[in-house]
């Protein structure tokens, strides 16, 4: 890829996942994902990550780093490079190395310190910013959103939220404890915005004092400034007006290509869709399911309400009737997981549940299956129904955030038409969906048609990498 020829600005990205080294959700992907393409464009962004351990570093040294935060324990930073190509900060504290970000393993319950956890981290982040002083300070999400605290208003930042659902809630005693020792140029006013409906609120603040807010595709933004939508956000969101914006995730083609995926059996591409039929093939042989009729239906996702795992344990019943086998992977809720394995024993013919997460089988899953479906309640972006479509999987989504910017419903748009979508979340639009894309499925032309939509659409992160490059350029041009 060309690279720019003009000078770049220079970003500290800082996020709480970073796949491979670190990843729950689609935030380790998305900025994974991000910063690769940023490089590629000659971008020179670091990417400052919470040490929770076993992370091994090209190239590493070791420094101490001051803080001005009195309350701040010492933080310990390890720099070096992963990959020979991204060059990787890791942020150290006493308790800070944990096998979960988020959850400890043990009882399944999230961490008692997160707040003390994260707002330690946005604290190291603020004064490796002061130290290094980069053009931009790109921030993700409310694990980092609380440096812009301590960040000088000169610092230019954007702080882009992946999911408006997480916002680090905690006791309003903790504004007091964060907003000591503050820049000079920032006030008692800045401290205040942190406060949200008379608690410590990370995320709220930080979309009051960031320069530029982006959500992560155009229609959650527009969803996002709605009172339905904003999870009580909406306000702050509307009130930051042009300085709001929707930039769609992308997908890493350099792990979700068909072509050349190495943990898929056989490779294959639009031209030549043969591979794929021995994928699902070896996708049935791994789960145990024998036969060879109708579509089969794969969902990857989170077991959380959000992603609608419970609509789709109620399609589970119909399938039969529909000729239609469904495969589950993901882990999270053990209520959902426990509805999951329950109805894979009563219809092991039909429904099989993997609750846990796999890298391999899910990407033999997204690129063996026919369908995928993505029942989301809400979804801010997603990356499954890009992967898939990808993968030549025809996507059956509700029409909600970034599955509505990404999805065309094939019925309504026959020429158009990349995937199926149900009108909303309930089950019975959802049912109607899903039997509209196994009678789409039965016809070969169409369903080849529909395949070679969704596989020659560029779902890479060129196009919202060179958003992303003219945003920082804007910022860094103004101070």
């Amino acid at each position: 890829m060309a690279k720019y020829s003009d000078h770049l600005p220079t970003v500290l990205f800082a996020t709480a996942e970073f796949d491979p080294l670190v990843k729950v959700g689609g935030l380790g992907e998305a900025s994974s994902g991000l910063v690769r393409h940023l490089g590629s464009m000659g971008v020179n962004a670091i990417v400052v990550l919470p040490d929770y351990g076993g992370i091994r570093l090209a190239g590493e040294t070791r420094t101490a780093l001051e803080t001005p935060q009195p309350w701040c324990p010492p933080i310990e930073l390890r720099r070096g490079w992963i990959d020979g190509e991204i060059e990787l900060i890791l942020i150290g504290f006493p308790g800070c190395r944990r096998p979960h970000p988020y959850v400890d393993p043990e009882t399944g319950q999230g961490w008692p310190d997160s707040t003390d956890f994260f707002l330690t981290f946005s604290a190291g982040v603020a004064a490796l910013a002061a130290e290094t002083e980069p053009d931009v300070v790109h921030l993700n999400d409310w694990h980092t959103a609380a440096a812009l605290l301590q960040l000088p208003r000169e610092v230019a930042s954007v702080l882009t939220v992946h999911n408006l659902a997480y916002q680090g809630v905690d006791g309003a005693s903790w504004l007091e404890r964060a907003a000591r020792s503050m820049p000079a140029d920032r006030t008692v006013a800045d401290t205040v915005v942190f406060l949200h409906n008379g608690d410590f609120n990370p995320l709220a603040g930080g979309i009051s004092l960031a320069d530029r807010v982006v959500l992560v595709s155009e229609s959650y933004r527009k969803e996002a400034v709605g009172e339905r939508g904003g999870f009580g956000l909406h306000k702050r969101l509307a009130a930051k007006g042009e300085d709001l914006s929707g930039i769609r995730n992308g997908i890493d083609l350099g792990l979700w290509n068909p072509a050349d995926d190495g943990r898929l059996p056989v490779n294959f591409d639009f031209g030549d869709l043969s591979g794929k039929e021995i994928c699902r093939k070896e996708l049935l042989r791994t789960v145990g399911l024998e036969g060879d009729r109708g579509p089969v239906i794969g969902m990857v996702a989170r077991l959380a309400h959000q992603k609608g795992i419970d609509l789709a344990l109620e399609m589970v019943p119909f399938l039969e009737s529909l000729s239609a086998r469904m495969i589950l992977m993901g882990s999270g809720s053990p209520a959902l997981a426990a509805s999951a394995k329950a109805m894979a024993d009563r219809f092991p013919q039909q429904f099989v549940a993997r609750c846990e997460y796999d890298e391999a089988t899910a990407h033999l899953i997204i690129g063996g299956s026919d369908l995928l479906l993505m029942p989301s309640r809400f979804e801010p972006c997603g990356l499954t129904q890009l992967q898939a479509m990808t993968c030549g999987t025809i996507p059956v989504v509700t029409a909600v955030g970034g599955l509505r910017d990404t999805v065309i419903d094939t019925d309504a748009h026959p020429r158009r038409g990349s995937g199926f979508v149900a009108a909303a979340a309930n089950p019975l639009d959802i049912l109607n969906a899903v039997h509209r894309a196994c009678r789409g499925w039965s016809n070969p032309r169409r369903r080849a048609a529909v395949q070679r939509r969704g596989m020659t659409a560029d779902w890479s992160w060129a196009k919202p990498a060179h958003s992303y490059v003219e945003l920082y350029r804007g910022l860094a041009a103004s101070r």
